[in-house]
C-alpha cells in the first residue's frame, strides 16, 4: 500500500466528523431555510443566570459566547442528534456548504487535529489544491507559515479562508517529507455527481450529497452515460449525508413510474406526499449504501428498492427518521431543528426499523472504507461496486 494511504485507515468513518476547509460542514439533512418565526425576548432563568455571570463573575466574560453556549445547550437538551445550533459567524459557511459552493482551496479534512496536523480526506477535482498537487492522505502542518499543529479546526480555518483571488501558502507532509505550495483561493463549485462507464453497457454515478444542483448534475450525467451506451446503472450513495428533499424527489421522479415517492408528517400532524409522473427509466439499477448513507441518501435507495427498480448493495444505513428546518434567529445565528418525520413510499420509518438493510450485503473493513471515502480505491478492487455490477449484468443477460 502507498505510504500516503496508510494514514487513512485510522479515520473515524462518520461524515459528521469531517469539514470542508473554508466551509464548515454541519449535519446535512432534508431541510429548508426559514427566517424568523421564533421569540427573541430573553426571560426567566437563562436571563437571570446571564446577568449573574456578567455582574459578578471575577473573570472576563464574552457575552456572545455565553449566549451561543446556552443556545447550543438548549438545542442539545432536546436529546435529538439531528438538531443543532449554528452561531452567527458560522451561518454563511453553513449556507455555502448546502449550496455546494464556497471560496477556498478545495479540500476536505478531518475535523480533529491528530497531533501532527490536519489530514486531508478528499481533494475537489479542478480546485486549487488539486491543481497544486495536494493529495488525499497529505497532512497540513502550516498555513502562511503559521503552524496549525495543536490548533483547533476553527483557528485553522480562519487562516485558510480569504477573499477570492488571494493566495495562501499551504505546508503539508507526505511520506515524511515537508512541502509548501502557494494556492490561489477561488470559488469552489463542488462536483455533486461524478461517474463513468463500468463496462460497455453499465454506467456508474456517484452522488456526493443531495444539496443544491444534485438533481441537475445527476440527471445530466445519467443522460450522458446513456448516450455512451449505458443500458444499466449503478448509483453510489455511500458516505452521502443527505440534503434537500426536493433534489431527491426530482431524481426519483426522473427514474421511477407514477406513484408516491416520499411521505412526511410535520409537528402539527399534517401529512404530505411527493409523487412521480408516468415517465420512468425501466433499466436494471443498483444502489450502493453503507452506514454513512444518511437521510435523503437512504430514502433514495429505499424508494428504488420498494418499487423493485433497483437492488441495494453494501451495508445497512443509519436510519434517520426526522427532517429539519433551519430557523434564522434575530442575532444572525440559526437553529437546525427537527420538525417532522419522514417515511418511504410504503410508509416505512427507517428510524423505527434501524435503517435500510441491503438486499445484497457486502461488508468491507475500516481500511477499505477509508480508501473508498478518499476515492483512492480502484473500481476493480471495490468489492461493493463489483457486487452491484454483477447484479445489474445478470439482469441484462
Amino acid at each position: 500500500m502507498d505510504e500516503r494511504n496508510k494514514g487513512l485507515i485510522k479515520l473515524l468513518l462518520r461524515i459528521g466528523s469531517y469539514i470542508l476547509v473554508a466551509a464548515l460542514a454541519t449535519a446535512m439533512t432534508l431541510a429548508y431555510y426559514t427566517d424568523g418565526g421564533l421569540p427573541t425576548a430573553q426571560s426567566g432563568k437563562l436571563q437571570e443566570l446571564k446577568k449573574l455571570i456578567v455582574d459578578k463573575y471575577i473573570g472576563d466574560v464574552d457575552e456572545t459566547l455565553l449566549e451561543d453556549m446556552a443556545a447550543a445547550g438548549m438545542v442539545a437538551g432536546t436529546g435529538d442528534q439531528w438538531s443543532y445550533y449554528i452561531p452567527a459567524d458560522q451561518l454563511q459557511e453553513h449556507k455555502d456548504v448546502m449550496a455546494n459552493a464556497y471560496v477556498g482551496i478545495g479540500v476536505t479534512i478531518r475535523s480533529e487535529e491528530n497531533e501532527q496536523g490536519f489530514e486531508i480526506l478528499q481533494v475537489e477535482p479542478g480546485g486549487p489544491a488539486k491543481e497544486g498537487g495536494i493529495l488525499p492522505g497529505d497532512v497540513i502542518v502550516a498555513v502562511d507559515g503559521q503552524s496549525v499543529v495543536g490548533k483547533d479546526v476553527e483557528a485553522t480555518k480562519s487562516i485558510v479562508v480569504g477573499d477570492i483571488g488571494t493566495t495562501v501558502d499551504i505546508t503539508f507532509v507526505r511520506q515524511g517529507r515537508e512541502q509548501t505550495v502557494t494556492l490561489t483561493r477561488q470559488e469552489i463549485m463542488v462536483q455533486v455527481a461524478s461517474g463513468q462507464m463500468l463496462t460497455e453497457d453499465v454506467g456508474y454515478i456517484r452522488i456526493k450529497n443531495f444539496d443544491s444542483r444534485c438533481a441537475q448534475e445527476t440527471i445530466a450525467l445519467y443522460e450522458e452515460l446513456e448516450q455512451q451506451g449505458a443500458k444499466a446503472f449503478v448509483f453510489d450513495v455511500r458516505f452521502n449525508p443527505g440534503g434537500y428533499k426536493d433534489e431527491m424527489v426530482q431524481i426519483l421522479d426522473f427514474l421511477l413510474p407514477e406513484g408516491v415517492l416520499f411521505r412526511s408528517e410535520n409537528y402539527l400532524g399534517f401529512t404530505a406526499e411527493d409523487t412521480s409522473d408516468a415517465s420512468c427509466k425501466d433499466v436494471p439499477m443498483a444502489v450502493l449504501i453503507n452506514a454513512d448513507s444518511y437521510s435523503a441518501a437512504e430514502f433514495f435507495a429505499a424508494a428504488l428498492q420498494e418499487y423493485d427498480y433497483a437492488v441495494t448493495v453494501g451495508q445497512a444505513t443509519t436510519g434517520k427518521g426526522y427532517f429539519q428546518n433551519t430557523f434564522e434567529l434575530s442575532d444572525g445565528s440559526a437553529v437546525n431543528l427537527s420538525v417532522g418525520k419522514y417515511f418511504t413510499p410504503n410508509g416505512v420509518s427507517l428510524a423505527e426499523v434501524g435503517g435500510l438493510e441491503p438486499q445484497i450485503p457486502v461488508e468491507v473493513d475500516e481500511e477499505t472504507a477509508a480508501l473508498i471515502y478518499g476515492e483512492l480505491l480502484e473500481i476493480e478492487q471495490d468489492v461493493q461496486i463489483q457486487a452491484a455490477l454483477e447484479a445489474v449484468q445478470k439482469e441484462l443477460s
